[in-house]
């Protein structure tokens, strides 16, 4: 699959989110190395820190279907005139499982960048940094 067509899975969640508060849908998608392709759109609730974003949906479906390695590239679509990065705690869930993993920042017009995870999250912490 090319950055373009994950980038493609990641618009097309939007149509999924549940966003009545900030009323901006971001879908998010994570490609796997033996293929696989898990999605995920932004989950708002009344009780703000209940919210889940688009990455972290994609993470726990990722993990709770056993794809626990082998990620290559996320990519994250919004609406707005920004790329679209992934929060602190979105950086951090996808360090957790997937330190060397490219990131795409999709902006609502379609261009994108990609950037390592390393790079939004220098000096990361996970697994395999405490044992």
């Amino acid at each position: 699959m090319t950055d373009r067509e994950l980038v493609k899975k990641a618009f097309e969640m939007h149509q999924f989110a549940y966003v009545p508060y900030s009323c901006f849908p971001v879908g998010a998608a994570i490609l796997a190395k033996d293929g696989r392709v898990f999605t995920g759109c932004n989950v708002e609730n009344a009780a703000y820190g209940s919210t889940i974003c688009a990455e972290r949906t994609a993470v726990l479906k990722a993990v709770s279907e056993g794809c626990r390695e082998g990620w290559e590239a996320i990519a994250i679509a919004g609406r707005g005139e920004d790329y679209c990065w992934p929060c602190g705690a979105c950086r951090q869930m996808l360090y957790e499982f997937a330190p060397g993993i490219r990131v795409l920042a999709a902006r609502g017009d379609g261009e994108c960048k990609m950037v390592p995870l390393a790079e939004l999250l220098p000096h990361g912490f996970g697994p395999r940094s405490l044992r």
